[in-house]
């Protein structure tokens, strides 16, 4: 056996004994880009190499490989690509003032480590050094709002459960925050962070409630059932960014000057989008979707590169605001 098939092998130990209903050979040929019956051959492999090898039926009736006591696969090697990769996601949860998910990256890691071998593990941990120094660490440039980090904590753990939320929520116009009690359902993210919620007592429509302004938090002991039809990428796919209205929800239609057809095209503008060439080599960009306001802000950038064709509010937004001076695109 080759040493690439070898951890190829180990891998799929580990994936067998990580997965709580073991591996099917769907899974097998997903996750090495082989056909089925190569992964025919690597759950045969499976099953010669290690001994605890469960084969069980799954209810659609596919078999599925189960590894109880993965012995020596149990720990395949610490690489320092892995460390590098964890510890680039923690700074970025800490720099988006995401403290829950900063901590439990910081878990995970102190358990790779706590599983290596000490020399496995120092070597591991100076290579993961070196790639950070060599590709900095991600950063999210820009304005953004600041979010109480204990706030955040709270809404996370309220998400998971799901429980019902006290929050103590700040309303434009210099009102003192007031009391609310939610039932929160997801969170967008952008240069604002908004709680997608149903306030019980406003009815069962759900609400945008921006994370800045959410001054307390506090998650009630008692749970609820989420609307059984929501989905947090259909429900942010009905807004361009961040602002959902249902009277401006419709088509929008722009078309990129073919100077800017190029670069336009590198852009995905709105996951269902359509995009089309014309014969003059320009690019015309159709979705449907709200928010014409953080359009405008975006289209600005694009100077008179860009035209609306719909909306017409839209378009009467941006008209006299592009310009031709922009010396780079976005």
């Amino acid at each position: 056996m080759s040493f690439a098939k070898a951890r190829q092998l180990l891998h799929l130990a580990e994936m067998a004994a990580a997965r709580h209903g073991g591996v099917t050979l769907q899974d097998i040929a997903e996750a090495f880009a082989v056909d089925h019956r190569t992964a025919q051959r690597m759950a045969r492999a499976l099953e010669d190499c290690f001994g605890e090898v469960e084969v069980r039926v799954l209810p659609d009736r596919r078999r599925a490989w189960k590894l109880r006591d993965p012995g020596p696969a149990r720990f395949q090697g610490l690489e320092d690509e892995t460390l590098a990769a964890l510890d680039i996601s923690i700074r970025a949860a800490e720099r988006g003032d995401t403290a829950a998910d900063a901590a439990a990256l910081k878990r995970l890691r102190d358990r790779l480590i706590a599983h290596a071998p000490a020399r496995e593990a120092r070597r591991a941990e100076t290579d993961a050094e070196a790639l950070l120094e060599a590709r900095g660490f991600v950063a999210r440039p820009g304005p953004r709002t600041r979010v109480d980090p204990g706030v955040a904590e709270v809404v996370t753990h309220a998400l998971k459960g799901p429980f019902r939320l006290r929050i103590l929520y700040v309303t434009p116009g210099g009102a003192p925050p007031a009391p609310r009690i939610v039932e929160p359902h997801g969170l967008l993210v952008g240069p604002r962070r908004y709680l997608v919620a149903r306030q019980p007592d406003r009815g069962p429509e759900l609400r945008h409630f921006r994370m800045d302004r959410i001054r307390e938090a506090e998650a009630l002991a008692d749970s609820f059932a989420r609307a059984p039809d929501f989905d947090i990428d259909a429900h942010a796919a009905r807004a361009f960014g961040l602002f959902q209205s249902a009277r401006e929800f419709g088509e929008v239609v722009w078309r990129f000057a073919p100077r800017a057809a190029a670069h336009a095209r590198e852009f995905v503008f709105h996951p269902d989008q359509q995009v089309e060439e014309t014969p003059e080599g320009a690019l015309i960009v159709r979705f449907r979707a709200a928010g014409w306001t953080e359009m405008a802000w975006h289209l600005y950038q694009w100077g008179d590169s860009v035209e609306v064709l719909a909306p017409e509010p839209l378009r009467r937004m941006v008209e006299n605001h592009r310009r031709s001076d922009f010396e780079v695109l976005p």
